[in-house]
């Protein structure tokens, strides 16, 4: 029998796109997004897109299903958004919906996705899993690095899998070979400029001749700091976090440029056919705040193997 799943806070799909890879029916996905609702009823058509504020969703009208998958904005706990932006916001508040729509429907499993820090930091956690327990789930949290998934990017997040069982379930998940970045990279394209143009500042620059004589002629790096050291990382492994704002550079000898949009998205383990916006800057915003869909479908096979 087919497992059937809604999507809330679907975004761009890496939720929907992972659990279609697992064999799963994604019947119905919500974001508050017009842009993103268009592109993920343009990626699923099978499913039922709905442009709505997770809060004021009527869940009479939202079908019944084995599977609640949900992604709510991690922004106010990641420390990635800066240190000078407010951490204490109403994007806290979106995972008090997931809360709402389990009421209501009570389906027999949960997959809730987050950054680390969502349980780690918000004060609010445990009565968030209190309220989840008073409905009859069994909790269990796991780190994953989407780089253990066959993403080919490091990525840590938070999966709290929800089972109506006595006891939490105990996933066993593979551990893949790593992907290196250069499965990322296409030298070919992009628009590059040079290493040494007169506006280049000089921080960056010494982070080039770092990783030169760490890595190479080739290598990639965060372009404004942080991340990675001082010095990038090397092709051979898998590239770091992509974030919503352009981060990483590839050099290549006396060249360099930023990820096109197709990189970033093959970073993300999307398919190469994905729709994604022309735009460069939106396309990249909508995939550094999605789910790499391996990470979902390995985790729904290992969820459905325990069940």
């Amino acid at each position: 029998m087919t497992m059937t799943a809604i999507d809330m806070f679907a975004g761009l799909g890496g939720n929907s796109e992972g659990a279609k890879q697992a064999g799963v029916h994604v019947l119905w996905a919500g974001n508050h997004w017009k842009v993103a609702k268009e592109y993920h009823e343009r990626n699923h058509p099978e499913a039922v897109t709905v442009c709505q504020d997770m809060h004021q969703a009527a869940w009479d009208r939202v079908p019944s299903h084995d599977l609640l998958m949900a992604s709510p904005a991690c922004t106010g706990h990641t420390e990635a958004r800066g240190k000078e932006q407010p951490h204490h916001d109403a994007a806290r508040s979106t995972a008090w919906a997931v809360i709402d729509a389990v009421e209501f429907h009570r389906p027999p499993f949960l997959l809730v996705e987050n950054v680390p820090a969502f349980a780690k930091k918000w004060v609010l956690y445990p009565a968030w899993c209190a309220a989840l327990s008073a409905l009859g789930y069994a909790l269990a949290p796991i780190i994953i690095d989407a780089a253990d998934c066959g993403v080919p990017q490091h990525r840590k997040r938070l999966i709290v899998i929800g089972t109506r069982t006595r006891h939490p379930v105990v996933l066993d998940l593979p551990k893949l070979q790593h992907r290196p970045a250069t499965e990322v990279i296409d030298f070919t394209a992009g628009s590059w400029s040079q290493v040494n143009k007169p506006s280049r500042v000089p921080a960056t620059l010494a982070r080039i001749a770092r990783g030169r004589r760490e890595f190479g002629d080739r290598f990639v790096m965060p372009y404004y700091g942080g991340g990675s050291g001082l010095t990038g990382r090397d092709l051979a492994r898998p590239i770091g976090t992509i974030t919503t704002r352009d981060r990483w550079a590839i050099v290549d000898g006396e060249r360099m440029r930023m990820l096109t949009r197709d990189e970033n998205r093959r970073a993300m383990a999307f398919p190469d056919d994905y729709q994604l916006p022309e735009e460069h800057k939106l396309a990249v915003h909508m995939l550094g705040n999605a789910v790499p869909p391996p990470m979902t479908r390995e985790v729904i096979t290992a969820l459905r193997k325990a069940a």
